[in-house]
């Protein structure tokens, strides 16, 4: 069975008043569907529909196919630009070695430098559980390891035995936390004393 159109044109178009713009833009002023049609017909255009909810519905003497073509391409940029972020997971132990540690910084490093962001997740084992300061300062270190690349999004919070904490992309042409403290300790420049003129 064949499907309707989301848009609707030509003999589709029900309202019983459109107000009816040109394929210059120009508003041609509230007139019956059937006017507007016969309208179009005589620039070998058609009659869509675009703002139906309108009082009256709104509708535009153009080229359908070259409309959709456009609508298409317009859908196509926003998928493009809504592209989902990946998430990728480091894991950690409270007693997770130093080597260890600079391993997975470096990994959280490359996903953080392609746009990804991270999950970092400390895992508690038996009574480690009962040392949570100590799991935070892990991850408070671990996060400004990559301050320059990375931010805190969500700060560590527990789910089940583990502590995560997840890193965002700095944003391109944001300082880095790092260029921002060295900013503020930079000392504040000072005028030279003007000689004074010998007469």
């Amino acid at each position: 069975m064949r499907r309707t159109p989301r848009t609707r044109i030509n003999e589709q178009i029900r309202a019983p008043k459109i107000r009816v713009i040109d394929e210059t833009g120009k508003q041609l002023g509230v007139m019956t569907p059937s006017e507007a049609l016969r309208l179009a017909r005589e620039r070998d255009l058609d009659l869509v529909e675009v703002a139906p909810k309108a009082d009256p519905p709104v509708c535009r003497l153009i080229d359908y196919g070259k409309y959709q073509y456009e609508q298409t391409k317009r859908e196509r940029q926003a998928r493009k630009a809504q592209k989902q972020v990946e998430i990728k997971e480091v894991r950690l132990r409270p007693k997770t070695s130093e080597h260890d540690t600079d391993v997975r910084v470096r990994q959280a490093r490359k996903f953080l430098e392609s746009g990804a962001k991270v999950k970092v997740r400390l895992r508690f084992r038996g009574r480690e559980i009962q040392h949570p300061q100590v799991a935070l300062k892990i991850l408070e270190d671990f996060a400004e390891r990559l301050s320059d690349v990375g931010e805190v999004e969500i700060r560590p919070n527990m789910e089940g035995r583990s502590l995560l904490m997840i890193l965002a992309p700095i944003s391109k042409g944001k300082p880095t936390k790092k260029q921002s403290s060295s900013q503020k300790s930079a000392p504040p420049k000072q005028d030279k004393p003007k000689a004074e003129k010998t007469s």
